[in-house]
């Protein structure tokens, strides 16, 4: 903290803890100050600014207030003090990538819309439009690349996979998933499923992809992730043309003897654990709604402890609703999903992606819907 205010020890002890903040952060440390002197003893958190001599920028920090009384009675505020520039430069990588796409997302619409006025023009141009077809499938391909990460990441000691199914190769779907760290000892991870298709679907993945992943470097509670989410799409998207999704996402932070999942859901189909006991269960997590339908949403959170051998899977719905059957009858009508993973368990994230993937293939014509499939596994003991 010194080096960051370039002030000398004996210039800071016994000065007005004030005097160390910018103008700006004075009423912020202030109001930390009040509520944590009479909290009981349940840490406070804000940001702040550190002022340097002869600067005109701020020190970015994050603070932690705790209010401690010692065995002989007396009463102080404890501040720890963390910088948070690496976030701040984390933060504007984000959004320039999320500018970016977003930039390669009107490219792509622009393309799009020319071919599509190709193909009505008339029988006598079949032939411009068949090959016009096929620079709307490599479009279509290579866009749908960026919304996906060509390689997970997986937290130390865990094995994580993914899938993705396309139901055309004709549009851009809107189904996404990703895995990434946010420090030595937590990861986060999302899936989710943009309404529509096409190029304005691609478009509010992109959005949706960079905001989730811009949320998490501020805030680690899932469902005030979501909510972060929740308000720009609502913003975004209100009007002729709404836009929403549902998405699951989660961190995951890393034990001895195995990780805690902290997730939230708006309005996406429940989590499967299996687990190593070949048991398979539902993570409830059912009531959450819609992720920007609403200016104020409901999302529901959960928590799971894996433990060596335990998997974790998230889908899309492309999967439980596949039609199967006559009258339109779909595959998880009848809770065929969970029987599914029970025959499956106890297995590892790449298998049960890998057996997801054949069931997918099995569908056949049925497959109406893109489908995105997301394991977190923590591999078994040797002795288990």
């Amino acid at each position: 903290m010194l080096r960051l205010v370039r002030r000398d020890r004996s210039d800071v002890i016994g000065s007005p803890l004030t005097r160390l903040f910018t103008d700006d952060s004075v009423e912020t440390l202030s109001i930390l100050l009040a509520v944590a002197s009479h909290s009981d003893g349940t840490s406070i958190g804000a940001a702040a600014d550190l002022a340097a001599p002869d600067s005109t920028r701020g020190n970015p920090v994050s603070l932690v207030a705790n209010h401690r009384v010692s065995a002989s009675g007396d009463a102080a505020v404890v501040i720890s003090v963390h910088s948070t520039g690496d976030h701040v430069v984390r933060e504007n990588a984000l959004i320039s990538d999320r500018d970016t796409a977003h930039a390669a997302q009107i490219d792509a619409e622009a393309a799009l819309g020319r071919t599509r006025i190709a193909l009505d023009e008339s029988e006598d141009a079949r032939r411009v439009a068949e090959a016009e077809r096929t620079q709307v499938q490599v479009l279509a391909t290579t866009l749908q690349r960026t919304l996906l990460p060509p390689v997970l990441a997986a937290p130390p000691g865990m094995e994580v996979a993914g899938f993705y199914h396309p139901a055309s190769l004709d549009e851009v779907g809107g189904d996404f998933y990703d895995v990434f760290p946010l420090d030595e000892a937590t990861w986060a991870f999302f899936l989710g499923d943009v309404s529509g298709k096409g190029a304005g679907a691609a478009a509010v993945t992109s959005l949706t992809r960079y905001t989730l992943r811009a949320a998490a470097v501020f805030d680690r509670d899932p469902i005030a992730v979501l909510h972060n989410l929740n308000s720009v799409l609502h913003q975004e998207f209100r009007g002729d043309d709404p836009r929403f999704c549902t998405v699951v996402y989660g961190t995951i932070t890393l034990g001895d003897d195995g990780v805690v999942v902290h997730l939230a859901s708006g309005g996406h189909p429940p989590a499967l654990r299996l687990q190593a006991d070949g048991t398979a269960e539902y993570v409830h997590t059912r009531g959450g709604q819609l992720v920007g339908a609403f200016a104020s949403a409901h999302f529901v959170a959960a928590t799971v402890d894996l433990r060596p051998g335990d998997v974790l899977a998230f889908y899309t719905d492309g999967l439980t609703e596949a039609v199967v059957g006559p009258g339109r009858a779909r595959y998880d009508d009848d809770g065929a999903l969970q029987s599914f993973a029970t025959a499956a368990a106890p297995t590892s994230a790449q298998s049960i992606i890998g057996r997801l993937a054949e069931l997918l293939d099995s569908f056949g014509s049925g497959l109406q819907d893109d489908v995105a499939l997301l394991a977190l596994g923590l591999p078994a003991t040797s002795d288990d």
